[in-house]
C-alpha cells in the first residue's frame, strides 16, 4: 500500500479526522507529492499544483450538477481539482446520479497520489449513493487527444461515450517550439498555437457536449497578442464565457510554489447563447469554504457584469479579451472610444527593434567608434528622453558592416520609442520617449527590446513625434491597455491595436507642448481637454486618481501592508464622504456602518463587492482604522453593544484635520506632527510580535527566535 493511500485510509479510519473534506485529503497527497516529486521534473512539464482554496472556488463556479455526469481532468497531478468537485457532488442538495471521471496525467511519480485521491472520493461518494467510476490514465493528454480528434472527425468508436459535461483543470504552461510532437500534434488537430496550456484548452473544449462547462485556472496571457489569435477564434467559436475570474497579485494562485503568472480563472459553456460575462477580482487567493452552504467566497471580492461585446467586441478582428473588472474601467473604454485613427491613418508604422544582439555579436561595441554607430537599449531611457551611452548599457554601440547594415535605420527625423518589457509593478506599462536623431552617425541600431515607431523606416516630424509621445504616457492609454494586455510585454501588435487620435491632434499637442517636459498630470490635463470637446461624459481617471492618493496617505501613515490595498483606500474616502470631483480640503465626517461604506464604494466609486465582504471590511480594515487611532467606533453611543445593527464608524477629529492639509505646502509638516504623536500601527504590532517572541540558545553562542504555536486543549 502506498504512503499517500495509507494517509488518506488512516484519516477515514479516525472518524475522518474532524469531517476533513476531500480536497482536504488531496491536499494531503500534493504535499506528500511536493516532497517526493523531483521539481526539476516539474518545471520541465509546467506542472503547478491547484492550493486547495483555490479548487474548491473552481469547483463552485459551475452550475447545478446533476443527473449522469461525466469530468474530464486533463492535467490532473494528485487530483486536487477533481476532489474538490467532487467534494461538491457529495455534499449538494441534488446530488448526482453518477460521476464518470476521466483523469490524464503524464508523470508517473504522480499517479499513485492520484489513485489515493480518486479512490478516496469514490469510498465518500459511495456513502451517500453518488457512483463514482475512475478512469486514472498515465498518458499525454495532448497527444491522446489530437488522436481521438481524428477518430471523432471520420466518425469511428462510440464518440457520444467519450464525451464530456464537465472540465476543470489546470493546465501545464509551457512554451512548445515549432518542431516538437506537441506542436505537431496539435497542428495536425487544425491548431497552431505556441503554448501547451491553450493545447489543453482546445482539445478539452472539442470533448465537450453540448452546453458542457468548462472551469478552467490559465494564465492570462492568451487574451490578446497574434500568438493566441487562432486560438482565441477557434476556441470561441465552441466555448462562450460565463465569467472571469483576476487575480490582483501575479503570485496569488501559486504562491507555494514561488510563480509569478498572471493567471486567470475562466468558467465557459459549450455552444450556448452569448448573454453577460460576471468579472471578478480578488487581491489574493485566499477563499474560504463554507461546509454549511458548501459556498465558495474571497474576503476581497469585486464583481462586474458587463455585456459580451464589451468582453470580444464582434468587430475585432483579433478577438481580443478585455477584461473590464469595475465602472471606473467601464467608463475608460468609453472615453478611448472617443478616438477612431488607426497608426495606418496616421500614416505611422510600428515595429520591433530590429538590432538582435546575439545574431550580431560580433559588431556589438561597449563604446562608440570610429566605424560604428548608436545602439539604442531601454536601458537608455532617463528622464522622459535619451541618456547615450550609458554605463547600464553592455552594448552602446554598432560596427556597420555588410551583416548590420540592413537592420539600421537612417538616423533623421523623430523616432518615438517604448520598452517591450516591463513589471505588473512599475507604476506604468507604456513608457515613451522621442529620439531626435541628434547622436553621431549616419544610421542608428534599434535594440530588439524596444517598440520604434516611424514613417516608412525613417523618423517622423518633431511636432508628430510629440504629440504620440505625449498621448502614449497619458494615464488613460496605459489603463485601457492593462485590460486586455495579459502580460507584462508591450508588443508592437498590441500598440497598432489602441486607437489614436487624428494626426491633426497629435500635432497640434505636438506644436503646444514644444521642448517642455510634463509632468503626469500635465499630460493626463492635456489629453483630457481634447476629450472634453468630444463627450459630456466624467472623466473616470479622477475616481481612480482619488484610490491612488488615499493609498499613498495609508502607506504614509504607517498602515501595515495587509491594509494597504483598495478597499482601505475606498473605506477611507467614504469615512471622508470624498467623491472623485471633491478636494481633501473639504472632507466631512459622517457616521458609517460597513453596509453603507460599500454601498459608498459601489455607488461613488464603481467598485461593488460581494455581499459576504462585509466580515473583511469589518475585520480586515475597519478593525485596523480603530487601533490606529484613524476612525472612532460608536463615537455616538460608546455602550452600544457589538452585535447592535446601528454600529458605526467616524474619522477621528485628530486625523481629519491632518488630511484636510493633503495637497498643500502644509501637508508635509501637518503629517510629520501627527507621526510624532502617534505610533504607526505596522511599528506597534512588529513590537508586539517581537515581544512574542520565544529566544532559542543553540551552540556556538547563537540565539534564535520562536513565535510561540497555537495552545491545544
Amino acid at each position: 500500500m502506498s504512503e499517500s493511500l495509507t494517509v488518506s485510509t488512516d484519516l477515514r479510519e479516525r472518524s475522518q479526522v474532524e469531517s476533513l473534506g476531500l480536497a482536504d485529503v488531496a491536499d494531503i497527497n500534493r504535499i506528500g507529492a511536493s516532497f517526493h516529486v523531483d521539481p526539476e521534473l516539474r518545471s520541465t512539464l509546467g506542472q503547478f499544483m491547484t492550493p486547495t482554496a483555490i479548487a474548491r472556488y473552481m469547483a463552485s463556479r459551475f452550475d447545478e450538477i446533476s443527473d449522469e455526469v461525466r469530468l474530464l481532468d486533463p492535467g490532473a497531478g494528485v487530483g486536487v481539482l477533481t476532489a474538490a468537485f467532487l467534494e461538491r457532488c457529495i455534499h449538494q442538495k441534488a446530488k448526482p446520479e453518477s460521476v464518470s471521471v476521466t483523469c490524464y496525467e503524464i508523470d508517473p511519480g504522480l499517479m499513485e497520489y492520484l489513485d489515493s485521491t480518486t479512490k478516496e472520493a469514490a469510498n465518500q461518494a459511495s456513502v451517500v449513493d453518488v457512483s463514482v467510476r475512475r478512469n486514472n490514465c498515465l498518458e499525454d493528454f495532448i497527444l491522446a487527444g489530437s488522436a481521438e480528434f481524428h477518430t471523432e472527425l471520420i466518425g469511428l468508436g462510440d464518440s457520444e461515450k467519450r464525451l464530456f459535461t464537465h472540465v476543470i483543470m489546470n493546465p501545464p504552461y509551457k512554451k512548445i517550439n515549432a518542431k516538437s510532437r506537441h506542436r505537431l500534434a496539435l497542428r495536425s488537430a487544425n491548431l497552431e498555437t505556441s503554448n501547451l496550456y491553450t493545447g489543453f484548452m482546445y482539445l478539452a473544449a472539442h470533448r465537450l457536449v453540448p452546453g458542457g462547462e468548462m472551469v478552467a485556472i490559465v494564465p492570462r496571457s492568451f487574451c490578446n497578442g497574434t500568438y493566441f489569435t487562432k486560438f482565441r477564434k477557434q476556441f470561441f467559436s465552441m466555448m462562450t464565457l460565463r465569467e472571469v475570474h483576476l487575480f490582483e497579485k501575479r503570485n496569488s494562485a501559486f504562491k507555494s510554489d514561488g510563480v509569478l503568472q498572471e493567471n486567470i480563472i475562466l468558467h465557459a459553456i459549450r455552444n450556448a447563447p452569448k448573454s453577460r460575462v460576471r468579472i471578478t477580482t480578488s487581491s489574493g487567493g485566499h477563499f474560504q469554504f463554507d461546509q454549511d452552504t458548501q459556498s465558495c467566497f474571497g474576503g476581497d471580492i469585486t464583481q462586474n457584469v458587463v455585456d459580451y461585446d464589451s468582453v470580444i467586441r464582434h468587430n475585432d478582428p483579433n478577438m481580443f479579451v478585455h477584461l473590464i473588472s469595475n465602472r471606473i474601467e467601464q467608463g475608460i473604454v468609453s472615453r478611448m472610444s472617443c478616438f477612431h485613427s488607426t497608426l495606418d491613418d496616421l500614416n505611422v508604422r510600428v515595429s520591433t527593434g530590429p538590432v538582435v544582439q546575439f545574431r550580431l555579436r560580433k559588431d556589438l561595441r561597449g563604446n562608440p567608434g570610429r566605424d560604428t554607430v548608436p545602439l539604442l537599449h531601454a536601458s537608455h531611457f532617463q528622464d522622459g528622453g535619451i541618456e547615450w551611452p550609458s554605463n547600464k548599457s553592455k552594448s552602446n554601440a554598432i560596427k556597420v558592416s555588410k551583416h548590420s547594415q540592413k537592420w539600421l535605420m537612417p538616423n533623421n527625423g523623430y523616432f518615438v520609442l517604448t520598452r517591450r518589457f516591463s513589471t505588473k509593478e512599475e507604476r506604468k506599462r507604456i513608457v515613451a520617449v522621442v529620439y531626435r536623431s541628434n547622436l553621431p552617425g549616419d544610421w542608428v541600431g534599434f535594440e530588439n527590446h524596444l517598440n520604434v515607431f516611424h514613417e516608412n523606416g525613417r523618423g517622423m516630424p518633431l511636432p508628430l513625434a510629440i504629440g504620440l509621445r505625449t498621448y502614449l504616457n497619458c494615464s488613460l492609454v496605459d489603463r485601457y491597455f492593462r485590460q486586455f494586455n495579459g502580460h507584462t510585454q508591450v508588443n508592437a501588435m498590441d500598440l497598432r491595436s489602441i486607437p489614436y487620435p487624428d494626426r491633426e491632434i497629435l500635432e497640434r499637442l505636438g506644436a503646444t507642448i514644444g521642448e517642455t517636459l510634463l509632468s503626469q498630470d500635465e499630460i493626463d490635463e492635456l489629453i483630457e481637454r481634447e476629450i472634453s470637446h468630444m463627450t459630456n461624459q466624467e472623466d473616470p481617471l479622477r475616481g481612480q486618481r482619488k484610490i491612488d492618493q488615499a493609498l499613498g496617505i495609508l502607506k504614509v501613515l504607517g498602515m501595515p501592508r495587509a491594509q494597504q490595498n483598495d478597499r482601505s483606500a475606498l473605506t477611507l474616502l467614504a469615512l471622508l464622504d470624498l467623491r472623485p470631483k471633491g478636494s481633501w480640503k473639504s472632507n466631512k465626517r459622517p457616521l458609517m456602518g460597513i453596509t453603507p461604506i460599500m454601498e459608498y464604494c459601489r455607488e461613488v466609486y464603481g467598485r461593488e463587492y460581494a455581499p459576504n465582504t462585509r466580515e473583511t471590511f469589518r475585520r480586515q480594515t475597519m478593525h485596523q482604522f480603530v487601533e490606529a487611532g484613524i476612525a472612532r467606533y460608536n463615537p455616538d453611543d460608546p455602550a452600544r453593544p457589538v452585535n447592535s445593527p446601528h454600529a458605526c464608524y467616524q474619522i477621528s477629529e485628530e486625523i481629519f484635520e491632518v488630511l484636510k492639509t493633503y495637497g498643500t505646502n502644509r501637508w508635509e509638516s501637518a503629517l510629520n506632527e501627527y507621526l510624532e504623536r502617534k505610533q504607526p500601527l505596522s511599528i506597534k504590532w512588529a513590537m508586539h510580535r517581537e515581544m512574542q517572541q520565544i529566544p532559542v540558545h543553540l551552540p556556538g553562542n547563537r540565539q534564535i527566535e520562536l513565535s510561540p504555536g497555537l495552545t491545544v486543549s
